[in-house]
């Protein structure tokens, strides 16, 4: 409803008129009202109030029956009489909800929706109530609990909701669109656009939507299409409530004077069969509110706020006889309602009472109303005994009384173990008669023991249980498997499960509920996706990535910008590094280095995955850095003071992560050869030592930087082969320092888990102090050590297990061209001061931002997961706050952690491989602008790869300097594929198939025609993509790709590569064009310009760009029509039936 003409003291309603009641009724306060509500015990007792009498309803008239009061002082601002049961609900400008069952108004529940907006609406519907505020829709059962809580824009200001089908439903407001929302699935479907400034009110019969603006017009919607079909300008000021009954429809509002708005007190009625205005209909009362009540005649009641009601004919004459008053306990009259079964008025007013009208003594409010489900006592009295001696008795049955002492079973972690039921073994019956068809075998029930029912073994014999021999038959069910119990949920390998719709129907936003973009597992040699994320989340290495742009066909840094730039455009989906992934495959190195890894080995892991992910590092380091070196700095990265970031012959990734070193050998013989050269990380080196000697992780790091050695080396004095003590030295610390831990044995490993056992030994005692050893800490305790001021906070013992890694370290060069490293604690900070820490005094405090740990699983072949320290940039661009925050990344599985979790390691399971420290401030030190560098001149002509090409084979003319697309102009584009891989599936025991891995596509043929100008129709894109790798499917019959269309030695197609394709959409997408296409989903995610959002798509291509005829002509709950049906249906034109003649 429209408030812009009522009281506009309502407008300055404050939470705080909420108060207690006072003992000392109110003057005005009819007693009988309170019946519901409890007082204050000290106060007034309800017995001493005065009973309302018992009310004569007269057969036919409308009187009032029974007044209570929801909200003492708060006013109501709705009412909704229950379409299922007989209740009746109230929301109040406080964001409360109450419900009163039955005639008498006995109250039923009462619970807040909102702690500050007002309850604008509600909607009942068969299992709850939809609630509608500003910007929230709440939907709750009728007890209070919640469903669902969909939070809306902040922007937006929400005033209606209209259930359209007992699953969707449209909300409006003051804002220029209105939502469609799936109450199945809880997104947001569809927008469809309304005239400024909105709707606030919104009907629907079986012809039309009704929308109600508050410039006074209705306008009469297609049911379909949402579009405008008529329109009536009822009133010239604002509109308050309009209703429609049959073929009529009538409205109330405010019209325009010389002192601004007033109430009108003529009804405009409208015949919606020849849609035009009948007789206006003149009232005695002011109306603001009005309801058809048809019970023999389409009668109208119309109320005014100040309590007047009348009731009339829409097409006669009212009656001053017809009026009746209701009494509010306040001012004015805010809401207004009709029951299903219109025996029954509700009015709430600005007190925060309702009044009920009916026409007879026992009214209802629904013609069929279910029964209302009540609070059963409490049933443990009469529960039956328990047999004990029974194995499959369910110790649930045993009922708990709630207490909040801490039980027997709360046994401290330290002191339990997990212990999982194992899944019995196979019955020897059923191997013996079992018979194999393939790699299934079929077997009879020997029907030993009941269906799906296991009894309980709690002897020590279930060891022989403990083996991992029975593998599940597919991937959905395995998350769930007993040999994972040490593994952390969450730290598992997470696989998509795919359906008949691929990944359409797949849940995302159940595994990241963030907005950072994850990134897919599925594709070929994907286990780098946690150093993808890394090397992202560092600030200046992905301002340099998407600034730099090359002309080489596979250049793994500019294939990383592009993948960097789909991770900031992502809302939280996940993303696919297709083209990155196949850049890095046809890297000569990469497979010398054996990064490679074949399919079979990828899927069984055989591969060492902490080895491969740190020869991975140095690698993709290296290779930056020398695609780096081949351009010139960007303008961007200049260093702050106008000196240029690295010097000649160096590139800014050499500048980031290079550390200069002076290398020293000396000869028995006295001779010294001294060399300079860099590295861009560090290996750790441990002690040969098993005494148990504590060793602080600066000690190690120090001994890896600085090695000393002794080895065989050429003396160019002795002129032969001689014992030498080589030494290295620092000459330049860099500014992110990057660690492979190389714990790649058993060896490493203890010393790790021995290091880690003195380092909590050590913190325990520190943090202890005087307490006895043999006390079990809880984390309450453990507050209560810390500082008197609260500065410092120790710990909890789970907290400090399991860790040897610090958080900080201190690093400094010393005039002997010594380094000296130490651990750096918050209480180092505040002891020595951040000035100390400057680097002007040859300090560097590095703190810890990335560590990659390797998930050890016998069964997957284990996973790589990164915790990464997400800086305040990214949090205020994804997210708009400013903080940091820890978080793991594990492919699509995105979850915050404690910052204690990203170092500790369970060498069991949880190993660490690399870790990634940076220099403090290290952003405020360089410019990180970022320039988009793809130009108009990727559009512009340019030679074709293929040798047998010629010019009359030409199926396209280049756009010219003149023809260039500007924002808005339409391109028609099209994509053609090949399989490089084939679907991986199984067939389940139930005959069902499990899709394993998808296909893997790759695009082939790339398309863009001209949708304006004198060109029009002609296309200025026909690019096939040259391809090295091997294609098991040219998809002929529909692609019209043949064998050696994709080949450069043989092809007399125009042919390009894949990178300059990119380039050419890429700059399309920028500029803003519109798309036009049939199915262009599938052709962006191929092409890697998509991501996937559940079971919607959401396009890096902004939706307004994209004109795909798959939806243009689909129809809700239809299928997808094909574009040989539209083209037969549309053009009489056949497609695919000459693609075999091409």
């Amino acid at each position: 409803m429209n408030f812009e003409g009522l009281d506009p003291g309502l407008a300055e309603y404050a939470p705080a008129m909420h108060s207690a009641l006072d003992p000392v009724l109110d003057a005005h306060l009819n007693p009988s009202l309170l019946q519901n509500v409890e007082l204050d015990p000290e106060g007034v007792a309800l017995e001493a109030l005065p009973v309302q009498e018992s009310v004569h309803i007269m057969e036919g008239v409308y009187s009032e029956l029974h007044s209570v009061v929801a909200e003492v002082g708060v006013p109501v601002s709705v009412s909704h009489f229950d379409l299922h049961e007989e209740m009746l609900w109230v929301g109040s400008h406080g964001g409360h909800a109450t419900s009163f069952f039955g005639p008498a108004l006995e109250r039923y529940s009462s619970f807040q929706v909102n702690g500050s907006d007002d309850i604008r609406q509600i909607q009942s519907l068969e299992n709850g109530i939809l609630f509608l505020t500003k910007n929230n829709l709440k939907y709750m059962a009728r007890g209070g609990l919640i469903i669902f809580d969909y939070l809306l824009d902040e922007n937006e200001d929400m005033h209606s909701l209209l259930l359209t089908d007992s699953s969707t439903l449209l909300v409006g407001g003051l804002q220029n669109h209105i939502v469609e929302i799936d109450l199945n699935t809880v997104q947001e479907t569809q927008k469809y656009a309304v005239e400024t400034p909105g709707v606030t009110i919104m009907r629907q019969t079986n012809r039309f939507f009704f929308c109600g603006h508050t410039s006074g017009k209705v306008s009469l919607r297609d049911l379909r299409t949402f579009k405008v079909e008529h329109e009536f300008d009822a009133f010239s000021g604002s509109l308050s409530d309009f209703d429609v009954h049959g073929n009529l429809l009538a409205a109330c509002g405010f019209s325009s004077r010389l002192t601004g708005l007033a109430c009108d007190r003529f009804l405009k009625v409208y015949d919606l069969r020849m849609m035009r205005a009948i007789t206006p209909l003149q009232v005695h009362v002011d109306p603001a509110f009005l309801r058809f009540i048809p019970t023999y005649t389409s009668r109208l009641a119309i109320i005014s706020q100040s309590g007047q009601c009348q009731f009339c004919e829409p097409t006669g004459l009212a009656n001053p006889a017809d009026i009746f008053h209701v009494n509010p306990v306040g001012p004015l009259l805010m809401t207004f309602d009709v029951s299903a079964s219109k025996q029954a008025l509700a009015f709430g007013d600005s007190e925060g009472c309702v009044h009920l009208w009916t026409d007879s003594p026992e009214p209802s409010f629904n013609p069929y109303s279910r029964e209302t489900e009540f609070a059963l006592p409490c049933l443990v009295d009469s529960l039956p005994p328990l047999d004990w001696s029974q194995d499959l008795l369910p110790l649930s049955l045993i009922p708990v009384p709630l207490t909040t002492d801490t039980l027997l079973s709360d046994w401290p972690a330290a002191n339990s173990a997990p212990a999982p039921r194992r899944a019995p073994p196979v019955d020897a019956e059923i191997l013996r008669t079992m018979k194999k068809v393939g790699f299934i075998g079929y077997a009879p029930n020997p029907r030993t023991r009941l269906r799906n029912q296991i009894p309980y073994r709690l002897k020590e014999s279930d060891s022989e249980f403990d083996s991992f021999s029975q593998v599940t038959e597919s991937p959905v069910g395995r998350e769930e498997e007993p040999h994972l119990h040490m593994v952390s949920k969450k730290y598992r390998k997470v696989t998509i499960k795919y359906s008949k719709l691929g990944l359409e129907d797949f849940d995302f936003k159940h595994y990241n509920k963030t907005l950072f973009a994850g990134l897919e597992p599925h594709i070929p040699n994907a286990y780098c996706n946690c150093m993808i994320q890394v090397l992202y989340f560092l600030e200046p290495v992905r301002c340099l990535i998407q600034n730099h742009l090359c002309q080489k066909e596979f250049c793994l840094a500019c294939e990383l910008g592009f993948l960097f730039h789909m991770l900031d455009l992502s809302r939280g989906d996940p993303c696919q590094g297709n083209n990155f992934l196949r850049a890095f495959r046809t890297i000569p190195e990469a497979s010398a280095l054996g990064l490679i890894l074949a399919d079979s080995d990828e899927a069984s892991g055989k591969g060492n995955l902490a080895r491969l992910i740190q020869r991975w590092n140095r690698f993709i380091l290296t290779q930056l850095h020398q695609d780096m070196q081949e351009l010139e700095v960007p303008q961007a990265y200049r260093g702050a003071g106008g000196s240029s970031f690295c010097s000649s012959g160096d590139s800014v990734i050499g500048q980031l992560f290079s550390c200069e070193m002076e290398n020293c050998s000396l000869c028995r013989c006295g001779s010294e050869t001294v060399r300079a050269s860099s590295t861009l990380l560090f290996t750790l080196s441990y002690p040969d030592d098993k005494t148990g000697k504590n060793y602080d992780f600066a000690q190690v790091l120090k001994r890896s930087i600085c090695l000393d050695q002794n080895t065989q080396a050429w003396c160019d004095t002795c002129e032969k082969y001689q014992p030498t003590i080589q030494t290295r030295n620092i000459r330049h610390l860099p500014d992110i320092l990057v660690i492979n831990c190389e714990v790649n044995s058993s060896k490493e490993a203890d010393f790790w888990r021995m290091q880690a056992e003195v380092a909590f030994k050590m913190a325990v005692k520190k943090h202890s102090g005087e307490v006895s050893k043999n006390k079990e800490f809880a984390l309450a305790d453990w507050k209560e050590l810390g500082s008197p001021e609260g500065v410092l906070v120790c710990p909890s013992i789970e907290e400090l297990k399991n860790v040897w890694l610090p958080f900080s370290i201190r690093m400094k060069m010393t005039k002997n061209k010594g380094l000296d490293v130490c651990n750096w604690t918050d209480g180092d900070e505040m002891q020595w001061g951040p000035a100390r820490a400057e680097e002007e005094h040859g300090v560097c405090v590095y703190d810890l931002m990335a560590t990659v740990v390797h998930i050890l699983d016998s069964r997957t072949g284990g996973s790589l997961v990164a915790h990464i320290k997400v800086g305040e940039t990214y949090h205020q661009r994804k997210e708009g706050v400013t903080h940091q925050q820890w978080y793991l990344f594990n492919d699509f599985l995105i979850e915050p952690i404690d910052k204690h979790e990203a170092v500790q390691f369970d060498m069991n399971w949880k190993v660490p491989a690399i870790l990634y420290y940076v220099k403090r401030n290290l952003n405020s030190r360089y410019n990180l602008n970022i320039k988009n560098p793809i130009e108009a001149s990727v559009l512009l002509a340019e030679a074709s790869l293929a040798r047998k090409q010629r010019k009359t084979h030409t199926t396209f003319i280049p756009l010219m300097l003149n023809e260039m697309p500007q924002i808005g102009d339409l391109v028609g584009l099209d994509a053609e594929f090949v399989t490089l891989n084939e679907e991986e599936a199984e067939l389940r025991s139930d005959g069902t198939k499990s899709t394993i891995k998808p296909s893997q596509m790759s695009v082939a043929r790339i398309t863009c025609v001209r949708g304006q100008g004198p060109n029009e129709g002609i296309p200025f894109i026909d690019d096939y993509i040259s391809t090295q790798e091997q294609v098991v499917d040219y998809l002929t019959q529909y692609s019209g790709i043949k064998p050696g269309d994709l080949d450069a030695k043989i092809s007399s197609k125009h042919l390009t590569t894949l990178k300059s394709t990119y380039l050419k959409l890429r700059f399309l997408i920028d500029i803003g064009v519109k798309f036009v296409g049939h199915g262009l989903q599938k052709d962006f995610r191929v092409i890697n310009l998509m991501v996937w959002q559940g079971s919607f798509k959401s396009l890096l291509v902004p939706k307004d760009q994209v004109l795909d005829t798959v939806y243009l002509f689909h129809m809700p709950r239809k299928r997808m029509i094909s574009l040989r049906f539209l083209a037969w249906y549309f053009l009489d034109a056949a497609v695919f039936s000459s693609v075999l003649a091409l």
